[in-house]
């Protein structure tokens, strides 16, 4: 594709730009290592905003940036727990799908995936 670039970052999956936007794949709750983290779902949901941080700093973009984002969850009853970490990285109120999923990969509670401009 034309105008399409790959990103490489240590911190998280690489995002993808293409024609002024960054796409970012879904980030799970693990560390740079890949090491998946323990605790409450604040928690991870913590640890996939701070991966999202990274790709997109990576990116040469920021949070403030995203203009689009997609969480799922395994668990609807998460909600309030997920949102309370999710409003205070993005304050400014992006579009946001939050959707319920039989299962998401390696076993994980929460997965957040975003569209930022670049």
């Amino acid at each position: 594709m034309a105008d399409m670039t790959k990103v490489f970052t240590k911190d998280a999956c690489p995002p993808i730009k293409a024609n002024g936007q960054i796409y970012v794949s879904g980030q799970i709750p693990a560390d740079s290592n890949g090491d998946l983290i323990d605790g409450s779902v604040a928690q991870k949901t913590e640890q996939c905003c701070k991966n999202v941080v990274a790709v997109l700093a990576a990116a040469g973009s920021s949070i403030e940036k995203v203009v689009k984002v997609n969480v799922f969850l395994i668990d609807m009853g998460d909600f309030a727990e997920m949102n309370g970490v999710f409003e205070k990285y993005f304050a400014h109120k992006p579009a946001r799908s939050c959707v319920a999923v039989h299962q998401l990969p390696k076993g994980v509670p929460v997965e957040i995936e975003c569209i930022a401009l670049a």
